[in-house]
Formats: C-alpha cells, structure tokens, sequence
C-alpha cells in the first residue's frame, strides 16, 4: 500500500481528494494547521470511508514538526494542497501569503529531498494565466497573474520546475484548477466557507438557504451569450479523480509537467443560477450590479493535456454540481459547525 503525505488535506479540495485516496488504496497521512478547516472533516471521512486517516495539526512552515512526520514514515509521494487561498486577502495582506505559501513549500520540498521522496504533485491554479488569454485557454498561455496568491502559485511552480531539473530522480506535476464546485454525494463534505462566501457556488446555495436575499450578479455587458462572465466549473469529485491519475502517473514517470484541470466548458453565471434553480426546484433570486474590477468576459481550460498525458476527463455535468452542493448546503447549513 503507497503511503502518501497530503498537506492541506482537510480544507475543501484535499478532503475530497483524501477521500478517492482511501477509496483505491492509499495510505493517508494528513498535515493540516486549520487555517481554512475543521476538526470535522476528519470525523466525515471516516464515516464515508470507513477509515480515519493519520492527521497532525501543524502548518508546513514549521520545519521542526514536520520533520518528525518524515522521520515517522516513509512516504512514496506528496501532494501539496496546503496554502492561503483567497485572492481579495492576498491582496489586502501580501506579505502574509508569500511567508506562508512560500516558505511552507520550500521547507516541504526541502524535507522531502533529506528523506528521498521524490514524486509531488502541486495544487496550482488558473490564476497564474491572468485574464488576457484567450479561451480555450492551454497550458502554453501566457503566465500573468494579477494578484498575490496567483504569484504564489507561479512561484511555487518555478521553485518546482528548478528542483526536478536540478535531480533527475524527482517526478512532479502542477495541477492549474480552474474553479472547483459540487460536494460529496454524501453530503458528508463540502466547501464550508468562512463568512460570506468569495465563490459564486456557496452564496448561491446560502442564498437557497435564506441566509442572503439575492444573489449579486457583477455585470451583464460582457461579450458573452447573456452577458455574463463565463468561466468552467468543474466537479470538485472530478478534481478529486483527476489527482488520482496525476498521482499514478508520477510514480510511474520521471520529470515535471503542468496540467488544466477543468472541464474544456464555459457556463456563465446565469447558467449557474438557472441550472441550480432547475436542478434543486428553488428561486434563486439574483440582482444585477457593476462590474468588478479584473473580471473577464470567458475563462475556461484546453483540457486536451489531462485527457492526453493523464488519460482523464470529467464525468459530472453542471447539475450534478448544483444538486451536490444543495445536499450539502442542507445537510450542513452551518457547515461543520452544527445546526
């Protein structure tokens, strides 16, 4: 059974991932500091997989701890989903982003070099794109983040990049997700959102819960079938498939690579709203405002690398989003807090 270190694996990605993970056979060892989580999730996982996972709370950066985690055991890979994640923050409070998604890398990639683990794969984002590309957008574009946490990324891609070329043994991959929605089928896990939700998904399903009136829309003049900014939604259960291939694949091959992770689709805010209507059988009010600043007309992935290199694609269409995300809204409409 392959032992793998996940960092970050209780927030909302690395949960999901976490559970594909005990559902084919790995060995799980989470590092986690709950900046962004809760104690909870890992009570959820077990109760979904019938396995509960070796768990340390720490935050990466902390050379110290994290080194007995090494010492403990001996792992075949990492995969790093652990950071600061919200853009407006990052913008507000740059320093604190590059001290810790910077630092907390290096002090990983370091370890994991002492130790002879060699095979990492890295949860980048769509963001080191910027928004001048035109979609689809492809793994060659031009690499122009707009913000703090879209630099993180692409530094921590650099700092990747120059590791595998510098020894040959490292095999790594950045995974460049565009925009992650949906929940366990469960209704076990899901994105939990600290305050008011940044992410169009969980306001949407806040609003279904009554907890806003509306949904605000940021704009109907882009060049766009209704007007609205289009961007691809992809299944975080896809998301969570699609690190298992990646995961297969790097221990297996030497080298590093980037990769899309999304569907090749562009659905627009409308299409969310109503899709989520029509799934669920509610009104989702909505209002439309000004635009915000750095918002795009179209942003969605050329996926023909993933499907390629990896052998995968998505599986979940846009409903099976909305109705994932309702059951998790109403299973926990306090998130992981209790009723």
């Amino acid at each position: 059974m392959k032992k793998i270190l996940v960092t970050g694996g209780t927030g909302y990605i690395g949960s999901h991932t976490v559970v594909e993970l005990i559902n084919n056979n790995y060995d799980v060892v989470i590092v986690d500091d709950y900046s962004n989580s809760n104690a909870e999730v890992l009570n959820r996982i077990e109760m979904i997989t019938g396995k509960r996972p070796k768990f340390y709370n720490m935050n990466i950066s902390n050379r110290v701890i994290l080194e007995e985690v090494f010492k403990q055991y001996e792992f075949d890979a990492v995969i790093h989903f652990a950071g600061y994640k919200a853009v407006g923050e990052s913008v507000e409070k740059p320093l604190r982003y590059y001290q810790n998604n910077l630092v907390g890398t290096l002090v990983l990639c370091e370890l994991m070099e002492i130790y002879g683990v060699y095979r990492l794969i890295f949860s980048s984002s769509a963001t080191v794109y910027g928004g001048e590309n035109n979609s689809p957008i492809n793994e060659n574009a031009e690499l122009c983040p707009t913000n703090p946490y879209g630099q993180t990324k692409l530094m921590i891609e650099s700092i990747i990049n120059d590791i595998c070329l510098s020894n040959k043994n490292w095999s790594a991959l950045s995974l460049r997700y565009f925009n992650p929605i949906g929940a366990h089928t469960s209704g076990l896990i899901g994105e939990a959102p600290n305050g008011i939700p940044n992410n169009l998904m969980p306001y949407i399903s806040q609003v279904a819960m009554g907890i806003h009136p509306e949904v605000l829309v940021y704009g109907d003049d882009y060049k766009t079938k209704d007007g609205t900014g289009v961007r691809d939604y992809i299944h975080v259960m896809d998301l969570a498939d699609g690190h298992i291939k990646a995961l297969e694949y790097v221990l297996v091959n030497k080298g590093v690579d980037v990769i899309n992770i999304g569907t090749g689709k562009g659905y627009s805010v409308l299409d969310l709203i109503k899709s989520f209507s029509k799934s669920n059988g509610i009104n989702i009010p909505y209002k439309i405002v000004g635009r915000r600043s750095g918002d795009v007309d179209i942003c969605y992935a050329d996926v023909s690398k993933s499907k390629d290199v990896l052998n995968w694609v998505t599986k979940r269409t846009l409903d099976n989003m909305c109705c994932d995300t309702w059951k998790w809204q109403c299973m926990n409409p306090n998130g992981y807090e209790g009723d």
